[in-house]
């Protein structure tokens, strides 16, 4: 529900999915009713995907201990990484600490995201009714709004035209197959350099475990054959060296190996086609209206220039954490929010 909603209608927040697990009378594992807590206690919890923790809080104080003083067991995984990490960014996203509530639940498609580019303030809804009674609804400056003329020389752009303009623009130019080739190009070039790292760094680990292996075997065949006394005071703490260099090294090829598995299958021109079709329909519910978080998940800003020209902004990197997400895959080397490559390279290409 988190990612996709009931019968894939739209992502649902905290309190949505809360209120339509008490509606349908599923209960918590206690047989109490959900609430925000316990709903976002579940949406975060590793243990689905296979990390159960232990010692997390002082048994005292009750308060969070650092992670590095967590206990982790492994357990077997329900949901994917990729799921994991694609809910933990919805969350964040939809934080009020990172967007205000009315822009992340709010009605109106691009709340939060739209911003003159005269100004740099946000565009916010404006209502108005003709003299037959007919509402009309606008995105406007919001500087203007409350300076006037003076603060900004504002604009105003009637909503339903705006939005259907963007959503217009992401069908026809951000999705299209080779376009996103192109654009995707260099970050999966990363990407690939990144998995080659890994595995030279795993052939290096598991080198280093091989020699610690024939070190201990030589030194196994020496004490057999009399060559070394086991009563050498030195002994004892060579083995243990040892036998540490050569399991730290094969737990650490193993961790490093599931790393690289766990990205799966290369990103091709057959999956960005499949994703692109899959998205474009996703961008509009079924009733013709806006999906919001789709939209949102390829756009992260809007600028109005004017009542003819909008700049569409996003991140390269959250464009492709949306396909490996959608693809069941992980994007690797990204798991830092950072200055990345925006995807409007330049002016002429997205206007």
């Amino acid at each position: 529900m988190a990612l996709n909603g009931v019968d894939n209608k739209g992502p649902m927040g905290l309190k949505s999915i809360a209120t339509w697990l008490n509606e349908n009378n599923i209960r918590t594992r206690d047989g109490g009713r959900w609430g925000l807590g316990a709903v976002h206690q579940v949406l975060t919890r590793t243990t689905y995907v296979g990390q159960h923790r232990f010692n997390t809080r002082d048994h005292k104080t009750k308060t969070p201990k650092p992670e590095s003083e967590h206990a982790v067991m492994e357990v077997p995984a329900i949901v994917s990484e990729a799921e994991f990490e694609a809910v933990q960014r919805s969350l964040k996203a939809r934080s009020p600490k990172m967007m205000a509530p009315m822009a992340v639940g709010g009605p109106t498609l691009l709340t939060g995201i739209c911003f003159c580019a005269c100004c740099g303030g946000a565009m916010t809804l404006r209502t108005g009714t003709s003299s037959i009674g007919r509402e009309y609804r606008y995105y406007t400056c919001s500087t203007k709004a409350r300076q006037g003329a003076t603060g900004c020389p504002g604009i105003t752009v009637p909503m339903d035209r705006l939005n259907e303009a963007v959503v217009d623009h992401l069908e026809a130019r951000l999705l299209d197959p080779a376009r996103l080739e192109a654009l995707m190009d260099q970050i999966l070039e990363r990407r690939d350099e990144w998995v080659n790292q890994r595995r030279e760094h795993v052939a290096d680990l598991e080198r280093r475990a091989t020699e610690a292996e024939a070190k201990l075997k030589r030194l196994y065949d020496a004490i057999e054959n009399g060559v070394i006394d086991v009563n050498d005071s030195s002994l004892k703490d060579r083995i243990a060296e040892l036998t540490a260099t050569r399991d730290q090294a094969k737990g650490d090829a193993e961790r490093a190996l599931a790393h690289i598995v766990k990205i799966g299958p290369a990103i091709t021109p057959d999956s960005l086609r499949a994703f692109a079709t899959a998205l474009r329909k996703k961008l509009r519910n079924d009733d013709g209206t806006f999906a919001r978080d789709q939209v949102r998940a390829v756009a992260q800003r809007v600028e109005v220039v004017s009542r003819k020209e909008v700049r569409i902004r996003g991140l390269r990197s959250e464009l492709l954490r949306t396909l490996t997400a959608a693809s069941g895959v992980e994007a690797a080397v990204l798991g830092v929010r950072a200055f990345e490559p925006k995807w409007r390279t330049r002016k002429d290409s997205n206007l």
